[in-house]
């Protein structure tokens, strides 16, 4: 099919065909990933699957990452099982209107641009961590509704459609890349299924979807400070949580499509999405990155796709409950299976010998985290901090000083390296106050001094200089730094021409 202007961004093109048919796929692997998510969370299945039309139909529409997908997700239902068991569902609703209204104000004052700040180690352990996650969940198709593991001709029958599935997906794209190869091997198992009469596990065997169009519902609740405290630190979690998680999937979409998505208008979609979501009926939830990485392997790049996902999940829900509940499970278990193969970054492990160990070691603690706690955010967290703490240590132990006496008699100590709150000590071991003349310069050409510990450490150094009578001259200051010392006045040597201009990192700026 030819290409025609995508009616939502008319800077590209889209091709229909694949849009639409990649949409179609990612509706059905949307259906048991929302039921499911649905039920850890302790709710009906229609939450999640509500939650997943709304919020996939306006990010799709509004968000900055065409060919993202969102809905239910773990990482959201995760966060409110507790509130759900302490104060219902209601509660929920509430929360998530809240915690969208939370993600509209971080993308209305811009706030996605910190996601700057995640290294590359921890994305890297983010998706592999996620990947993981994706691989152990669909383990769970392989036990018996008593919780046993599967035995016999049940085990080998779901196993058997399983690995056609994978066979599938992984040997029709280098065949043909006509039809998306997920869509191909769903529609094969379920015609094999069907037309054999395998007895193996469906969607129906895990809820029914049957239901109608999502209801408008203002949550009923008292409207207090009590409520207020009550729901908001969990909306702040949820918030959090699906910033994060929806501005790594877009980062991680940007690199497969090799094109830049909007951050901060995400953010406000996401919102947008959330607050829709909690006043018709849904759980909330982000972006998705198995279901994203499914549509974007597929083709899709427009938000066509996207839109038809959403639309076609209510077409389930409303007409087709009893066709999609007959789907067979294991399906959609190789497909994940696959999905998890492709998200794992198994090129991370070859740069193992190459990588810093620092980088190594944040990459692994980021997976661990995200696998064993299934907290997203606490892992980005942690893996930014260990990051920021090693960048600091390693930068730390950069600072040096060359020292040399000219003809006159003046001690030089020309600075190399940041000075910043971890490399204060080393700086101020540089010195000898004692055994120095009457005069010194101190020559920070090519150092800079970045935050107010070290505008601190000069203002007690040259306070030390002068309690036994020398005179010290700082060089290659900016205007900056010559501001915020308070004694600068009388030794200074003040050098505009020579004199950068960057700013100190302090409460003002």
């Amino acid at each position: 099919m030819k290409k025609y202007l995508n009616l939502f961004d008319f800077s590209q093109e889209v091709n229909y065909r694949t849009e639409i048919l990649s949409g179609l796929t990612v509706a059905l692997a949307l259906v048991p990933e929302a039921i499911a998510f649905a039920l850890i969370a302790g709710l009906s299945p229609l939450t999640g699957l509500y939650a997943a039309f709304v919020l996939g139909l306006v990010t799709s529409v509004l968000g900055g990452r065409p060919g993202m997908i969102s809905g239910a997700t773990g990482a959201v239902a995760v966060v409110i099982v507790s509130l759900v068991a302490d104060y219902g569902v209601e509660y929920v609703f509430a929360t998530v209107i809240l915690a969208g209204l939370l993600q509209v104000t971080a993308g209305v004052f811009r706030l996605g641009k910190f996601m700057r700040l995640v290294p590359h180690p921890v994305i890297f352990g983010f998706v592999n961590g996620l990947a993981i996650i994706i691989f152990m969940s669909q383990l769970a198709q392989f036990k018996t509704p008593e919780g046993g593991w599967m035995q016999g001709p049940a085990l080998w029958t779901f196993s058997g459609l399983v690995l056609l599935t994978m066979a599938i997906i992984w040997g029709l794209p280098r065949l043909s890349k006509a039809v998306p190869a997920s869509l191909v091997a769903i529609l094969v198992i379920f015609g094999l299924v069907l037309a054999l009469d395998i007895p193996t596990r469906s969607i129906g065997d895990i809820a029914s979807i049957s239901g109608g169009f999502p209801p408008f519902h203002i949550p009923e609740l008292p409207w207090t400070l009590e409520t207020l405290r009550i729901i908001f630190p969990y909306a702040a979690i949820v918030a959090g949580v699906g910033l994060i998680e929806s501005l790594l999937t877009l980062n991680i979409v940007d690199e497969i499509t090799e094109t830049r998505g909007r951050g901060n208008k995400e953010a406000v979609a996401q919102g947008a999405g959330n607050i829709l979501s909690g006043l018709f009926s849904g759980m909330g939830g982000c972006a998705m990155i198995g279901q994203s990485l499914i549509n974007t392997s597929n083709g899709a790049r427009a938000r066509l796709s996207g839109i038809v996902a959403s639309l076609m999940l209510l077409v389930f829900v409303v007409y087709g409950s009893g066709l999609i509940e007959r789907v067979p499970m294991a399906a959609l278990t190789g497909l994940m299976i696959m999905v998890a193969l492709g998200t794992f970054e198994w090129a991370s492990l070859r740069t193992f010998r190459r990588m810093p160990k620092s980088d190594v070691l944040v990459m692994v603690l980021v997976t661990l985290v995200t696998v064993f706690l299934h907290n997203l955010a606490l892992a980005v967290l942690v893996g930014v901090i260990i990051s920021a703490l090693v960048f600091a240590w390693d930068n730390a132990k950069r600072i040096r000083a060359r020292k040399h006496i000219d003809s006159e008699g003046v001690k030089h100590y020309e600075i190399y390296g940041p000075l910043f709150f971890g490399s204060t000590t080393l700086f101020n071991e540089k010195f000898d106050v004692m055994g120095d003349p009457e005069e010194i310069v101190i020559d920070f050409r090519e150092s800079r001094v970045v935050d107010m510990s070290a505008i601190e450490a000069l203002n007690k150094l040259t306070e030390r200089y002068e309690r036994v009578g020398k005179k010290v001259h700082l060089k290659h200051l900016s205007r900056d730094c010559r501001r915020l010392l308070k004694d600068a006045d009388d030794i200074i040597e003040i050098n505009v021409l020579e004199d950068p201009t960057y700013k100190v990192l302090t409460d003002k700026i």
